[in-house]
């Protein structure tokens, strides 16, 4: 029996919960298709959930989360896969209730997983990750949406997490005239230097909620947060504008009105990476392989299994800037 090191999170007698890299083998875990050896795993907002005892994300513990993970096949019963394919999982059940990427071995359906696209490393698709693949898909909707270029600036919220910051750098590089929106105005060199022309503060957005409408200001918006935020930023786009949400930091709930989208066309739109069909998530990560292929290196931080519990509450306290790749040595 194969024995790995992995981080598991425990509920102990007084509720609280622990988190600590032991040995595991692989019997213990779930039944799949495909054993996969991780070779790279990432730090997303929802491990941390999972890490800290959310029930929302991970119902039953002892349990490793980790919904990220890129590794090289070791066992297949499948005949799409064979033993030595370099594959990513992301999203599914993968850390959520089926242990995931923050352990070395990951037993999974052969239906989460997809081969390596060639222009794509193992440590950059983990750079990238499901972080990655959602800014894409937020930037992908943008433009779907008739958002370009020459249509004005784009904001991104939440500037500085994961989304937000390769959110940044690939409307950057596609040449738009990005805003970047963050509560940590310590950071304005962080997000000029990944290709921010404007630095907007949180206060800054967080104003006008009691109004219907606000001034015209966005051709385009990817959105992290959600909140009134989200509702703020939908009434000051412009005209035939359009925001892709994705993430819920400042609330699920906002207070709305149908005036920016009857009186200004405006469109609110909705992405998930995580359900998404595996054809769609192929097709986006051959895009990031190519055309949209980025330079992540300046917003990457990359820690061992052991690093871990420390980064879990670096995220939870909202003191996390940028990616951090987990390496599983």
């Amino acid at each position: 029996m194969t024995e790995f090191k992995a981080l598991l999170v425990s509920e102990g007698a007084d509720g609280g919960f622990q988190r600590e890299v032991v040995q595991r083998n692989v019997e213990q875990l779930p039944q799949g298709e495909l054993l996969i050896r991780v070779r790279y795993s990432s730090l997303n907002y929802k491990d941390a959930l999972s890490a800290s005892g959310n029930r929302g994300v991970t119902k039953a513990y002892p349990h490793t989360p980790g919904i990220d993970a890129a590794g090289v096949v070791e066992a297949s019963s499948v005949a799409e896969f064979a033993v030595g394919d370099e594959v990513i999982v992301t999203g599914y059940d993968l850390g959520m209730n089926t242990a995931g990427g923050f352990g070395q071995y990951i037993r999974v359906p052969a239906a989460w997983a997809i081969k390596r696209p060639k222009g794509l490393p193992l440590r950059e698709a983990m750079i990238l990750g499901t972080a990655g693949l959602t800014a894409a898909l937020c930037v992908d909707k943008l433009e779907q949406a008739g958002v370009t270029p020459e249509s004005g600036t784009v904001l991104v919220t939440g500037a500085t997490g994961g989304v937000g910051s390769i959110a940044v750098v690939l409307l950057k590089q596609l040449g738009y005239r990005v805003a970047a929106a963050t509560g940590k105005a310590e950071q304005g060199d962080f997000l000029r230097g990944l290709g921010a022309d404007e630095i907007v503060s949180r206060e800054e957005l967080q104003q006008g909620n009691e109004r219907p409408m606000l001034k015209e200001r966005w051709a385009g918006a990817v959105d992290t947060v959600g909140g009134d935020i989200l509702f703020n930023v939908v009434k000051s786009l412009r005209h035939s504008g359009s925001v892709a949400c994705c993430g819920l930091t400042a609330g699920v709930g906002f207070q709305a009105s149908v005036l920016p989208f009857i009186l200004r066309g405006v469109n609110l739109l909705g992405v998930d990476s995580v359900e998404l069909p595996l054809v769609v998530k192929a097709s986006m990560w051959d895009k990031l392989s190519l055309q949209w292929k980025l330079n992540l290196s300046p917003l990457c931080e990359e820690i061992g299994l052991t690093e871990l519990p420390t980064a879990i509450e670096r995220i939870l306290s909202g003191g996390m800037v940028g990616r951090i790749l987990v390496r599983l040595d």
